[in-house]
């Protein structure tokens, strides 16, 4: 094909040709030449690194959270290196750029993304119509998310959406609409579920579904529930080495989203992943909401102006500002359901900022007819810790039966070990296990793309995730109405 920069080169040679050369010599050169080129792959990009049409390219839309610059901190086989970003210009956008270039530039195993990008004000309309990838990654301003899922879904494009996809009952049934459209046009519709490769969470799941160590899921009460689950996080907190600005609008629940459909999100589906492995979970038969509540954290303007970089409240904050000078954000929330007859609560905290060094922290139980499966995070500063503690005193018959059937787990988990304490075992987690929250995205990335070559998503994932933001939005509902707390 004839294009600009074959016709200049071209041109040069003939500005250097021979005078005495005749045309026709000078045209069997240019026919040469132009045969060579058309045996050029088309798709090679400018550092001469071929692109192959069946590899995988993403896209990055409105990426206003760091999530989305997560799912870059590695690179993958089959994954163009060329990322096509659309978003409005301003610092969002440049911050997630700072942080790619940050991964691409680092010193050990650095990436090597290259990002185009488009700022137009119809920069939605612009992806829709280019389509330069086959993956949208949506991470940022949840305000928009349920419409930009439809309408990517509609497009014929496969989304990885940070959570949450929905953030209120109204877009619910938007968000049902879209994963009907995905299973109709065979396109893969998922979201980000980092906490299943956290890996307390993933052995307490394994050793439940051994009967001999853990017997049966309790029912449990509303009261004493079977299965429970606490995460605390922090709006100030480190990411990549370095202090994470947060966008305003993070601190705006009509655009982030209320805790009670945000970080419930995962422990919703740990609930779910963890109680029923592998199992279908239909939010019309088996979801009975019984109570949620929602509380806010306090926010001083310096707080906020620390991590927004900003100086004062934006104007859409103003309706959630007390005694000009607090910001209350309803981040935390508390959920009462039963899933399948069994009780279960899950509860998140945000507060401002952890101790100097500390992390999010992460606390659940699952209670078994044998033993309970607890893990337990007391001290910021260290990590989760996994313990089995027999409902019983231990016999020597339990403990020689737990000990053989933990082989199984070892098979997965090389490695792993049981240390004795007063009321149980502590389970002992080789460090190359604990890989840490950010090489997660990794892990949920690695599993959409062996998805992606299936063709298809396990056949529980899909209602499970519909009844996950059945149960967020749900609950929302509930403690807005004032009935959901007890």
């Amino acid at each position: 094909m004839w294009n600009i920069e074959f016709g200049s080169q071209v041109w040069a040679s003939l500005k250097k040709l021979p005078d005495n050369m005749n045309f026709f010599s000078f045209t069997f050169i240019v026919m040469i030449t132009m045969m060579v080129t058309a045996c050029q792959s088309p798709s090679a990009s400018p550092d001469n690194t071929q692109t192959d049409s069946s590899m995988v390219k993403l896209i990055t839309l409105d990426p206003g959270h760091f999530h989305a610059a997560l799912v870059q901190k590695s690179m993958y086989p089959g994954v163009d290196s060329t990322v096509n970003v659309y978003a409005p210009a301003g610092p969002d956008l440049q911050l997630h750029l700072a942080r790619i270039n940050g991964y691409n530039k680092r010193a050990e195993q650095p990436t090597n993304w290259n990002e185009e990008v488009y700022t137009g004000a119809d920069f939605f309309e612009k992806m829709l119509q280019e389509k330069k990838g086959n993956i949208v990654v949506l991470a940022g301003n949840n305000q928009k998310k349920t419409e930009y899922i439809k309408r990517c879904i509609d497009e014929g494009l496969n989304i990885l959406a940070d959570k949450p996809m929905v953030i209120d009952q109204k877009n619910f049934e938007t968000l049902k609409n879209a994963f009907d459209a995905a299973a109709s046009k065979k396109l893969l519709l998922y979201d980000i579920m980092t906490e299943r490769y956290e890996i307390t969470n993933a052995l307490q799941r394994e050793l439940s579904m051994l009967p001999e160590i853990f017997g049966q899921l309790e029912k449990g009460t509303a009261q004493d529930p079977a299965v429970t689950k606490e995460s605390i996080h922090h709006f100030y907190k480190y990411v990549s080495g370095n202090v994470l600005t947060r966008p305003a609008w993070f601190m705006d629940v009509s655009q982030q989203g209320e805790g009670l459909v945000d970080v419930t999100t995962h422990l919703v589906d740990l609930v779910q992943w963890a109680s029923f492995p592998e199992q279908k979970i239909d939010y019309r038969t088996d979801i009975k909401l019984l109570s949620a509540r929602r509380w806010s954290t306090d926010m001083t303007l310096s707080q906020f102006n620390s991590i927004t970089k900003l100086n004062g409240f934006p104007a859409y904050l103003q309706k959630d500002v007390v005694n000009d000078s607090v910001l209350k954000v309803f981040s935390n929330g508390e959920i009462h359901y039963q899933i399948k007859g069994i009780h279960s609560k899950v509860s998140v905290i945000w507060n401002y900022q952890s101790p100097e060094g500390a992390g999010d922290t992460h606390n659940s139980m699952m209670r078994g007819t044998l033993a309970n499966l607890v893990i337990r995070q007391k001290n910021q500063d260290k990590r989760p810790v996994l313990y089995i503690e027999p409902v019983k005193k231990s016999t020597a018959e339990y403990e020689s039966i737990a000990l053989e059937k933990l082989k199984i787990v070892q098979q997965k988990y090389p490695g792993i070990e049981l240390k004795k304490n007063d009321k149980g075992w502590e389970v002992m987690i080789p460090d190359k296990y604990n890989e840490g929250h950010e090489a997660h995205f990794a892990r949920v990335t690695e599993k959409l793309l062996e998805f992606l070559k299936k063709g298809e998503l396990p056949g529980w994932e899909v209602p499970n995730m519909i009844t996950k933001y059945y149960i967020t939005t749900g609950a929302l509902e509930l403690a807005r109405s004032g009935k959901g707390a007890k």
